[in-house]
């Protein structure tokens, strides 16, 4: 075992495959491919809150700031050589600008030194050099392509847009929480910003992708639950 996946032994994790290709889908909701030590993650949506501000709906001004520090966390474990972000990174055009002096400092921090690579989403199609890194609209690791929007015609993907949430009931409690969908061949990955919402795991727009069904691996609190597509529940 490697140096980084070492330090992540003890946290919420667990091991897959998708395409051939051996990867950790990690409890913040980021996934590590081992070979090529690359992390993604989706949907940051960073500034959020003051792009909800600023249209009269007040929220705690401290979603940009979480997302930031769970991301740093996370790269802290795994020290990849890589980091893709799978689009919708900040919630509107004008995040890049709306961001603190602080969280502004911190994420060049991270993205600083390492090959940072910046998807283009529907909520930010248009991204900033200030913010540093790459900017593509999609981007190949071995036989996946990473990409925003999923795309149904095609099978060997990473992908984001959709923040998957499963739902599970059990003696008349539901649980509803984030969640990887996987066929083995493409995952769709959950949201990563913590003001981001989910869309249900059961909703139409999951079936092009997943016409066999899939598996979600649930993020749970000290591990991922592996629950099959039958089992869940809609809203």
């Amino acid at each position: 075992m490697s140096a980084a996946l070492a330090r992540v032994s003890e946290v919420a994790a667990t091991q897959t495959r998708v395409a051939g290709l051996a990867c950790r889908l990690d409890g913040s909701g980021a996934m590590y491919l081992e070979a090529d030590a690359t992390l993604v993650v989706a949907d940051l949506h960073l500034e959020k809150g003051s792009s909800f501000a600023r249209r009269g709906l007040m929220l705690p001004p401290y979603d940009t700031r979480a997302t930031i520090a769970a991301l740093a966390d996370v790269l802290d474990r795994y020290a990849p050589r890589r980091v893709v972000a799978l689009g919708d990174s900040f919630h509107d055009r004008g995040g890049p600008d709306r961001l603190g002096g602080i969280e502004r400092a911190t994420l060049a921090a991270l993205v600083a030194g390492r090959d940072w690579v910046w998807v283009t989403g529907n909520h930010d199609p248009v991204l900033p050099p200030t913010i540093g890194g790459e900017v593509v609209s999609e981007i190949a690791v071995g036989p996946l392509a990473l990409r925003h929007h999923p795309a149904p015609e095609a099978c060997r993907e990473l992908a984001g847009h959709l923040h998957p949430v499963a739902k599970v009931v059990r003696h008349g409690r539901g649980v509803r929480a984030r969640a990887f969908l996987t066929d083995g061949e493409r995952c769709v990955l959950p949201a990563f910003g913590v003001y981001a919402g989910g869309l249900n795991a059961c909703a139409p727009a999951f079936a092009p992708l997943f016409p066999g069904g899939f598996t979600a691996h649930v993020l749970g609190r000290n591990r991922l639950f592996a629950i099959d597509h039958r089992t869940l529940c809609g809203d």
